[in-house]
């Protein structure tokens, strides 16, 4: 956690300081990315309208943010409409959540200013209307000078288009690179430009590149996918999943799975301190090689008496 914040943890409520207290705050995670969903199904248990489940799933985005803000969280990205919600839901639904995206930020800049919270976006958000754009814009300009949490939202998004958009973007620098020293892509690819592409290349190229890799991933509703959202980043992301619908999520349960986060073990592919497999107690591998070729080679035949 960041040591020039002040704390503002005696804002979170009494149920949230029973969680937070049994938190080690060193190890609160540096990003959580959240997958929201649950909204229509939310809507649909109450006889209600769609259009009501998104606009509670609105104040529970600024619930979470407002408890995230207040534990220090540095980073903290929602997944709010992805690629395919833009091209394969009615217009209609489309269209009021679009007006939906709009009044939450208009009506709530003053809350992310009080509460230190800078606005940040993710994704094709060239593709929203014009008038969603420009109160994107007037949003993050308007928090531009917060230092508390980064707040960015997944707008238009889509994982797989997000590594398409790098890969041209990479392409597009070498191409501009090549003519500006007056050679061809071939020859600057020859040069040594092709050994330089590695995976620190392509995760600058993201959406992300400012922003380090999430730590957990949250996903509400009980679904057990990732849905399209952060696929290179998350590769090491622990990842916890709760029945619980987006418009009944709150600061509380954000803690919650933070406090499962810690009692997990990441090892990154390696092996913990503590692990039971104590790499200098392991069989040489000279002698592994022996035993295998031994527990392989077939068996004789018994001797003819």
């Amino acid at each position: 956690m960041p040591s020039n914040f002040p704390s503002r943890v005696h804002e979170l409520s009494a149920e949230e300081q029973s969680i937070y207290r049994q938190l080690d705050p060193s190890r609160i995670p540096q990003h959580i990315a959240i997958i929201m969903d649950g909204n229509g199904r939310w809507a649909g248990k109450r006889a209600l309208k769609r259009f009501l489940g998104h606009q509670q799933g609105a104040e529970s985005v600024q619930f979470v943010v407002e408890t995230a803000s207040r534990i220090n969280l540095p980073w903290l990205t929602l997944y709010a409409f992805s690629l395919e919600n833009n091209l394969r839901r009615p217009k209609s639904e489309v269209s009021f959540l679009m007006k939906l995206l709009k009044n939450y930020l208009i009506g709530n800049v003053k809350r992310m200013n009080d509460n230190n919270v800078r606005m940040a976006y993710i994704g094709r958000t060239y593709d929203l209307p014009q008038e969603v754009q420009d109160t994107m814009q007037w949003a993050m300009e308007a928090t531009a000078k917060n230092t508390g949490t980064t707040l960015t939202l997944a707008l238009n998004y889509g994982a797989r288009s997000e590594i398409v958009d790098a890969v041209r973007r990479i392409l597009t620098d070498l191409t501009t690179e090549a003519h500006t020293r007056g050679c061809s892509v071939e020859d600057l690819l020859g040069a040594g430009a092709l050994d330089s592409l590695d995976e620190s290349t392509l995760s600058r190229a993201l959406y992300t590149g400012h922003m380090p890799d999430p730590d957990l991933i949250v996903r509400t509703s009980g679904e057990q996918r990732i849905s399209n959202f952060l696929l290179w980043q998350i590769a090491y992301s622990e990842i916890y999943i709760t029945d619980r619908l987006w418009p009944d999520f709150r600061g509380l349960h954000l803690l919650e799975a933070i406090a499962d986060y810690q009692r997990r073990d990441r090892r990154f592919g390696g092996l913990n301190e503590n692990s039971d497999e104590k790499i200098d107690t392991l069989q040489p591998v000279s002698e592994l090689e022996t035993e295998i070729a031994t527990e392989l080679a077939p068996p004789r035949e018994l001797s003819r008496r």
